[in-house]
């Protein structure tokens, strides 16, 4: 690593590191999270109410494919982030070469059984012959196409662990301009309907992908792609995956949980409540996304300092992370719980789709507040290479506490009994993350 970075990271204040770091991957995140909200919107106004519920359909595939792409860059961004923290740029490049041909081969090895097995999927999903024609026009273009977004997503993290994090968030700004700029011409100009839509998202993510590596082909990259280290080494790639896996098994959670979630809703609401989990959920992964931003830019700085042995500054990081997390989730709900049909209307005009969208946002996002806060922790723990601690404390939110919830209180409340499962699941999720840091604070006053 330069010795600038060096001793930015090792030396400079933790406020002014962390807006170095976490600006750049905000911005990433958020701008992320807007191929789905853009979709959604011009989907909602241009094809109908029954579109955004094809959409919603197409979760859980979106999500496993989704899952490849993170095991093997959040596992390579920590570890490149240790070793150069180390002064070990040569494990660093080896770890990327090896990244790279993983993603390849992980990628193509997804992308077969989705294609083969999609409507079958779809029905097991929760689709009616209403939503899944719409479902099976978006997949069918973007599902071949994934490798893209993998390589996008996965080394983007990769180049922001690296020390480039304004390039890494110029990777992201690349795709989501596109696509905010194609959505309306191929929906509305070549009234292509949702296949448009589909056709603006991978056109974005191919030209993600190809700033991105080409920036670790070029000469002004730290680290870069090299011939000899592309072969697979098994110590590397275990070093990898037991990182990744967290997030990893994050996503495939949020897959079967989408499942779970979507018979709930069918059985409850019908097609149209599909459709408002659809909007309640790309509003939320907007709050998510840019926690998830601020925890990004807090890996690097954590990551290197932990590798370096300077732990005071690793827990200081991590404090100013909780506590603006913290802040941004509070205001978020706050616009959620006394503005909700005003958010919800610029997905749709359907007034039955509106009504339900906004009772449900009001309640499933009812104890946001805490979410930064444990989305921050388990973060902290795959930064620092504590693997079974993140990946148990990403199951907890996304699957351990949600899944009986979903299936226990709609019995009791209906519909709204498939909403207050997120609050109770956030609630008891934070309280678990909170006490595995307070442990980890005790070890190391110890040591």
């Amino acid at each position: 690593m330069t010795s600038e970075i060096t001793k930015r990271l090792e030396h400079e204040k933790i406020g002014r590191l962390l807006l170095h770091y976490a600006i750049p991957a905000v911005v990433g995140t958020m701008v992320n999270s807007l191929y789905n909200i853009v979709d959604r919107v011009f989907i909602g106004h241009g094809v109908g109410s029954l579109a955004i519920s094809g959409l919603t359909l197409t979760f859980p595939i979106l999500l496993f494919l989704q899952a490849f792409g993170m095991l093997i860059g959040t596992g390579t961004a920590t570890r490149v982030s240790i070793f150069l923290g180390r002064k070990e740029q040569g494990m660093a490049e080896h770890i990327l070469g090896n990244a790279l041909t993983l993603t390849f081969i992980i990628t193509f090895a997804a992308i077969l059984p989705s294609m083969l097995f999609m409507e079958e999927m779809l029905y097991l999903f929760g689709g009616s012959e209403q939503i899944i024609p719409y479902a099976k026009d978006y997949l069918n273009i973007v599902i071949p196409a994934s490798i893209f977004p993998n390589l996008s997503f996965s080394f983007n993290a990769v180049m922001r662990a690296s020390g480039y994090p304004r390039k890494a968030m110029i990777t992201m700004l690349i795709g989501a301009f596109l696509n905010i700029i194609l959505d309306p011409i191929f929906i509305f100009v070549f009234d292509m309907g949702i296949r448009g839509a589909a056709i603006a998202t991978v056109i974005s993510m191919i030209a993600s992908s190809a700033f991105v590596m080409h920036h670790f082909i070029s000469k002004e990259s730290l680290i870069r792609f090299h011939k000899k280290y592309l072969s697979l080494d098994k110590r590397l790639v275990w070093s990898i995956i037991t990182i990744g896996i967290s997030p990893f098994a994050m996503q495939l959670a949020g897959s079967l949980v989408n499942v779970v979630m979507n018979h709930a809703l069918q059985s409850n609401g019908g097609d149209l409540a599909l459709g408002a989990n659809g909007i309640i959920s790309s509003i939320g992964m907007l709050l998510v996304m840019l926690v998830i931003g601020l925890a990004q830019g807090m890996q690097p700085i954590v990551g290197f300092n932990y590798g370096a042995g300077h732990h005071r500054r690793v827990m200081e990081t991590v404090r100013l992370v909780i506590i603006t997390s913290t802040c941004i989730m509070t205001i978020g709900w706050a616009f959620c719980f006394f503005f909700p049909e005003i958010i919800v209307k610029g997905f749709t005009t359907d007034p039955e789709l509106v009504a339900i969208a906004a009772n449900g946002l009001k309640l499933n996002l009812g104890l946001f507040i805490v979410v930064g806060s444990q989305i921050t922790i388990s973060q902290f723990f795959q930064s620092i290479g504590i693997a079974w601690k993140a990946i148990f404390l990403s199951l907890t939110r996304q699957f351990i506490y949600l899944i009986p919830t979903i299936l226990f209180l709609p019995s009791l409340f209906g519909l709204d009994g498939v909403w207050y499962s997120g609050p109770i699941s956030d609630g008891l999720a934070a309280v678990t993350a909170w006490l595995f840091l307070w442990q980890h604070v005790k070890k190391v006053k110890r040591a």
